[in-house]
This record gives C-alpha cells, structure tokens and sequence, in this order.
C-alpha cells in the first residue's frame, strides 16, 4: 500500500508560482508512473504532468511550458513546480502512483490540494 500527501497548494496572484510536493508513505520504486491530475469546479478530472519509470516527462498541452514534473525516489516524493499561473490553473490539484504488479495496475491517490490563482 501506498498513502499519498500532498502540500504546497495555496493562492496566487496570477503569474506567480507554487511548488506542490507529494510525499509518499511507502517506497516508491523507479518503475512507476508518478502523475499529477487536476480537478476544476464542475469538471472531470485531469491528467496535468507524468513522470514515468524511464525518467520521461510528458506534459497536458496546457501547461506545456509553464509546469514541471520531478521526483526523488530517495525521499519517495514527487513534486509539481508551476509558473507562470493562469486562472484556469483553478483546481484541486491530485497526485498520482500507478504500479504495474504481477500484471494487475494499482492506482493510489491522495487527498487533493486546491490551487487558486486570482486575476
């Protein structure tokens, strides 16, 4: 099992930056996919960053540029650096561990954070 807790979220003036972190309860190993998505009022959730096990990034269009996605398997944290926030950036803000295991694929998820971006 894996227990997920993210922090960093807050309100920002638009254009400005938060760090969100993610700290994982279990060991995070090297082979799974650690994501952030994002839920905005009165809409389906979001895929926002990945980080997959050969160390590639792949970003949602929308923050394509402005977002990065990083881990630390030592410290079994993910973390999600933002620039340049819009308003559209308004969501709960939801981290991600997808492990393959014996064929089966084990999603965990935490809490949520809310990210407010004023205009």
């Amino acid at each position: 099992q894996v227990q997920l807790v993210e922090s960093g979220g807050g309100l920002v003036q638009a254009g400005g930056s938060l760090r969100l972190s993610c700290a994982a309860s279990g060991s995070i190993f090297s082979s799974d996919v650690m994501g952030w998505y994002r839920q905005a009022p009165g809409k389906q959730r979001e895929l926002v960053a990945l980080s997959t096990s050969s160390s590639r990034s792949n970003y949602a269009d929308s923050v394509k540029g402005r977002f990065t996605i990083s881990r630390d398997n030592t410290k079994n944290t993910v973390y999600l650096q933002m620039n340049s926030l819009k308003p559209e950036d308004i969501a709960v803000y939801y981290c991600n561990v997808r492990r393959l295991f014996l064929a089966a694929v084990n999603d965990y998820w935490g809490q949520g954070t809310q990210v407010t971006v004023s205009s």
